[in-house]
């Protein structure tokens, strides 16, 4: 497999002059950070050799390259999840090669389901730790030596200066963030009354169905990881309601601009 990351990333380096040093992933309804980047190239991910395919109705599927906050970043307009079908080193495929590509931080956004009976609909979240709920790791297998160890230290998945950077930024635009744990489930399906007490008794803030496995790869190459949630819906006793996919995007779409303006102000600060 490292042969396959090394031969995307000759691809990719054949068709972009841009060497990002910022790599960002974009959850469900969370793609308006791209408009904020000068962009200089789009690769679409069916074009690139080895990379897998979005599935999923509302992630575009592109490799965007470009300049955000004085930074040259590449940004992934949709993400790869394991209900899709694909494993977990799948999934975890383009953080490896934008590793290989140079990147040395990694942003990530997702939309997720609140267990925190603190928490409202389109409270804004930043990660400063996860559970690994899925049925597995994207590290079980070979290790890959020259990208990282074989017993990766996870003492600290989430960076903790740009957890406080993020929080001065949001502070002086009066955003209100909360800062908590999210658990990674499988999907697709959104989760039951039980299973919501169920992650909410492990310890997390929220739930959903990404960024854990591709922070737990990131972190094995040594990348610093942020990591920011809308809360769309909500897992708590009372306040648990119908929820469609619709429902999702366009609590997501509501909040976006502030999350948008966190991680843009950030990455220029770092």
């Amino acid at each position: 497999m490292l042969q396959q990351f090394k031969e995307s990333a000759a691809y990719i380096r054949s068709k972009t002059n841009v060497q990002p040093n910022i790599g960002i992933i974009l959850g469900t309804g969370l793609g308006g950070l791209v408009n904020e980047i000068n962009i200089i190239d789009e690769i679409p991910y069916e074009d690139i050799p080895n990379f897998p395919v979005s599935t999923v109705e509302s992630h575009s599927g592109k490799l965007i390259f470009g300049e955000l906050g004085g930074k040259k970043v590449v940004a992934m307009q949709g993400r790869f999840h394991y209900y899709e079908g694909y494993t977990l080193q799948q999934v975890t495929f383009p953080v490896r090669v934008m590793k290989l590509m140079g990147i040395e931080r990694l942003f990530v956004s997702n939309a997720s389901g609140g267990v925190n009976p603190d928490f409202i609909v389109g409270e804004i979240m930043i990660q400063n730790d996860h559970i690994n709920l899925f049925p597995g790791n994207p590290l079980i297998g070979k290790n890959f030596d020259e990208l990282g160890p074989r017993f990766p230290d996870m003492s600290e998945p989430y960076d903790s200066t740009m957890i406080a950077l993020a929080q001065t930024i949001a502070k002086e635009n009066d955003i209100r963030i909360a800062v908590g744990c999210y658990a990674g489930l499988t999907g697709p399906t959104l989760e039951t009354p039980a299973e919501y007490q169920y992650v909410r008794n492990t310890g997390a803030d929220a739930v959903g169905m990404s960024t854990v496995p591709e922070v737990i790869v990131a972190r094995h190459m040594d990348i610093p990881c942020f990591a920011i949630s809308i809360i769309t819906d909500l897992g708590v006793p009372g306040k648990i309601q119908k929820v469609s996919v619709q429902d999702v995007i366009e609590v997501a779409g509501k909040q976006e601009p502030k999350m948008t303006l966190i991680m843009k102000e950030l990455i220029s600060r770092i």
